[in-house]
């Protein structure tokens, strides 16, 4: 059976059966266009036989376009109503019974995802988008490539380069991950109801290999705070509250082969590694929550 997708007017149908107005707070602007999710599908890549995780499907639009090209789908909704009718609209639009996964959940506290899927694909919220990418990315290592929806200053400030004025610690820890890439546009036209912000697809593909252990990667995203809490600021000013002094975050700096007077949004993530690498072999930072 052929998998359909949802149109204009069934997710206003949707919404008003659910009794759902879409909310700022919960980023529930809805997609209505099927050319749209296709676009979004196919950015990410998505194969036959795939195990695809969807993080807040909401009515259930991208999910039946994911669904469409014989991938399975697990997918985690915070509404208790949205995530309770979804796997009924998969079934009316022709989903085959074991396809669709739903986990009634928060995100961002969520530790373990069935079926381990190796594919993200996502329409996400302002308020959550980087916390849950960054959450996501660290648990799941089994998460191979994505692409997800965001509002578009979201998206340029995570695909960001070193030395670009919206590089900041979103660009730094993402990166820690893999390579990321900005990969379309989105008309606002496509969304019910209509933002007031553009919104882009970004991508990334997690790169091959940890590039190293989870007490290095909590020092490096430590030393990445501390340099964009004071942007634009000498790193070792911007680094002296947390190895106690100007003087003491040189000698880091130095031995690590950063000039301490380089800004926090020159250096790349390599960069950060090696000053945690430097500071935790000279035990100027330890292991730290």
């Amino acid at each position: 059976m052929t998998v359909t997708l949802l149109g204009a007017t069934e997710i206003r149908r949707l919404a008003t059966e659910l009794d759902v107005t879409p909310t700022k707070k919960l980023g529930q602007n809805f997609v209505v266009d099927a050319n749209t999710v296709r676009k979004i599908v196919h950015a990410a890549r998505v194969q036959p036989g795939e195990r695809v995780v969807e993080v807040g499907p909401g009515l259930g639009s991208l999910t039946l376009a994911i669904l469409e090209t014989g991938a399975s789908v697990t997918a985690v909704e915070i509404d208790h109503r949205l995530a309770a009718r979804l796997a009924q609209t998969a079934a009316e639009h022709g989903v085959e019974g074991g396809k669709l996964t739903v986990v009634d959940a928060d995100a961002l506290r969520i530790t373990e995802l069935p079926g381990e899927p190796s594919v993200l694909v996502a329409n996400l919220p302002y308020n959550v988008s980087v916390p849950v990418l960054l959450h996501f990315l660290e648990h799941f290592a089994y998460l191979q490539r994505g692409v997800v929806m965001v509002q578009a200053e979201v998206a340029e400030r995570i695909a960001a380069k070193p030395g670009s004025k919206i590089y900041g610690s979103p660009s730094v820890k993402a990166a820690w991950y893999g390579e990321w890439r900005l990969s379309g546009n989105v008309s606002r036209q496509v969304f019910w109801p209509v933002p007031n912000v553009d919104s882009l697809l970004v991508g990334f593909d997690r790169s091959a290999g940890e590039r190293g252990s989870e007490d290095e990667r909590r020092r490096t995203f430590q030393i990445v705070d501390a340099a964009f809490n004071q942007r634009r600021k000498m790193l070792r000013q911007a680094l002296s509250g947390l190895f106690g002094s100007s003087a003491a975050a040189s000698e880091v700096l130095i031995g690590a082969g950063v000039a301490p007077t380089a800004r926090g949004e020159d250096l790349t993530v390599e960069d950060y590694h090696r000053i945690a690498l430097y500071a935790a072999t000279t035990g100027a930072i330890g292991d730290r929550d």
